[in-house]
């Protein structure tokens, strides 16, 4: 497949639909042949859709990863919602405006919640240096609660997802909420908007009020949080394959089927 860079002389507020799918196991599960039909498809309507990457993810992964075949997003919402950025070039560039309080509130925590969590059972450390946030891999069978208690009276949030991950983040931000605000920002219509997660820190994002899909793969911790709405789309098809399917159930996009 022949790559294709996001086009900057149209803003999202002119394209029929908007993609704003996780990476690991959405955008980036299924079989291959689903995710190469969703790529083509996309990269063939890059005039009429849009893309944005809402990931755990940090800017350095997201640059390399369209590199080669994965289309390139037109804005990213990354490190669980803790950076709101354009993308150009291969290259993340968060957004000051968007992030202005997304830094106040988190106000260079980062030290303080290292140190507070120094030795933890159960947490280790990832290497990664995020902005804003701090962010451990998460043993369930060694994981003492108290973490939990500890950071919320310190300020901040704790999201564990997918069993294994466990990330601090600024009061009040995550995925869902970073995604809102820039999509209220680029002027998008919210019903041509479509969000697509599998794990826990997505359902910020499913239950944000806008067109929603949890891919077939998607956790089971996920599932049970989504039983009461309705509004979300639950596909059988897993990752890339379930957004595809999802895409024609909400009928967003003329030409999704077969791809």
């Amino acid at each position: 497949m022949n790559q294709m860079a996001p086009l900057p002389t149209r803003a999202l507020n002119d394209r029929a639909f908007v993609l704003a799918t996780d990476l690991d196991g959405t955008f980036l599960g299924g079989s291959e042949v689903e995710r190469q039909a969703l790529y083509g498809w996309i990269e063939e309507n890059r005039r009429t859709i849009g893309l944005i990457f809402v990931t755990g993810r940090d800017p350095g992964f997201i640059g390399e990863l369209t590199s080669g075949d994965v289309p390139a997003p037109d804005y990213v919402v990354g490190d669980v919602g803790t950076t709101i950025a354009h993308f150009r070039e291969g290259v993340v560039e968060p957004i000051a405006a968007l992030e202005a309080e997304i830094s106040t509130a988190w106000n260079g925590a980062g030290a303080r919640v290292r140190e507070a969590l120094d030795g933890h059972p159960g947490l280790t450390l990832q290497p990664t240096a995020f902005r804003y946030r701090v962010s451990y891999d998460y043993d369930p069978v060694a994981y003492d609660p108290t973490a939990e208690t500890r950071m919320r009276q310190m300020g901040f949030d704790v999201l564990i997802s997918d069993n294994r991950f466990f990330d601090v983040l600024p009061r009040g931000v995550s995925k869902g909420p970073s995604l809102r605000r820039l999509v209220n920002w680029l002027k998008v219509e919210e019903h041509r908007v479509l969000a697509a997660g599998d794990t826990l820190n997505d359902l910020s994002m499913l239950v944000s009020g806008l067109p929603a899909v949890a891919v077939g793969n998607s956790e089971e911790a996920l599932v049970e949080r989504i039983a009461a709405h309705d509004q979300i789309y639950r596909a059988v098809a897993h990752g890339a394959g379930g957004i595809l399917e999802a895409v024609e159930a909400f009928n967003l996009h003329p030409t999704p089927k077969g791809a």
